[in-house]
């Protein structure tokens, strides 16, 4: 039997333009309401798949998005999310619970291509999937988050060295200035004390500087890189001791945003980022290098030495 699919979105073309493209991909459609129908009364009953579109917040939308998030994350169903940039950091912070895919200002293929990855998700399910093409690049984006993750692996330290059989390779993080080490075994604290510091944020700045330079004189996609591009300015930030939000980091990476979540969802599932929530706001969260990436990073710099100065 075709997925169920539930539709909710304020603007009526796009509610309209929802449903025909699901039609067509062979979902069957349940409730197409606005968001106000999220926050009425008794919890309706929830689609397989949900689609919301919310190009702006308030204290209702986010509400209802939060309520959205925990429901569909407790029923196993899925949630395709589509914004704007201006609302982006506040929808992202009240999704962190379903894995939603979340959209930014798309295009109706975006939109078609993200019930694509639905339906690509679900086994032996005999309605229209993705065409070879997207599948093949859903793979290799899959693939290369994979080997940079493999490859920042082979700068972690010997087996043996300041952990112990079966831990993590990346535990270390870079103390901050003025950090005290806690108390502990004095061998641990000296193995992680030589272990290498962030580099210098100056020079990763000035070597983001010259990569962008490269999009004054080029066509920008013929060096996109936006892994590495998001890893330089987690790193920067890192050591500036800053929080970057998801709408900073999209970017940072210089691709689209909906490309650029996408890149970060896969980051985080390859273990090199990681959301932090906003202690003060619990509706705004951050994205930062995990240990194991921050510390690969480390590792790198110093390997490059004053090299590094000249990286374009």
């Amino acid at each position: 039997m075709p997925l169920s699919l539930a539709v909710y979105a304020d603007r009526a073309h796009v509610r309209a333009l929802i449903r025909e493209d699901a039609e067509a991909a062979g979902f069957r459609i349940g409730e197409v309401a606005g968001i106000e129908a999220l926050l009425e009364g008794e919890a309706r009953p929830l689609g397989e798949v949900v689609l919301l579109d919310c190009p702006e917040v308030d204290g209702a939308s986010l509400a209802a998005l939060a309520r959205l998030d925990m429901r569909v994350a407790h029923a196993g169903a899925h949630l395709v999310v589509s914004t704007t940039v201006a609302a982006l950091d506040d929808v992202f912070g009240c999704l962190d619970q379903s894995g939603a895919q979340i959209l930014v200002d798309p295009s109706r293929a975006e939109r078609v291509l993200a019930l694509g990855r639905v339906l690509a998700r679900v086994p032996n399910l005999r309605v229209r999937e993705l065409s070879d093409e997207d599948r093949l690049a859903l793979l290799r984006l899959t693939e290369q988050v994979s080997q940079i993750a493999a490859r920042l692996d082979k700068l972690a330290p010997p087996p043996g060295e300041g952990r112990a059989d079966g831990e993590s390779a990346f535990r270390f993080e870079s103390p901050r200035p003025g950090f005290a080490q806690p108390d502990g075994d004095a061998s641990e604290r000296l193995v992680r004390a030589t272990r290498p510091a962030l580099p210098d944020p100056r020079l990763v700045r000035r070597i983001i500087r010259q990569r962008q330079l490269r999009a004054r004189f080029f066509d920008g996609d013929l060096f996109a890189d936006p892994a590495w591009d998001m890893l330089l300015d987690l790193t920067a930030a890192r050591a500036e001791h800053t929080r970057v939000s998801v709408t900073s980091l999209c970017i940072a990476s210089g691709v689209p945003p909906t490309t650029a979540l996408r890149w970060i969802g896969q980051m985080i599932d390859g273990g090199l980022l990681e959301r932090v929530e906003d202690e003060a706001d619990r509706r705004r969260a951050f994205i930062t290098l995990t240990d194991r990436a921050a510390d690969a990073m480390a590792r790198y710099f110093a390997e490059l030495g004053t090299n590094a100065a000249r990286l374009v």
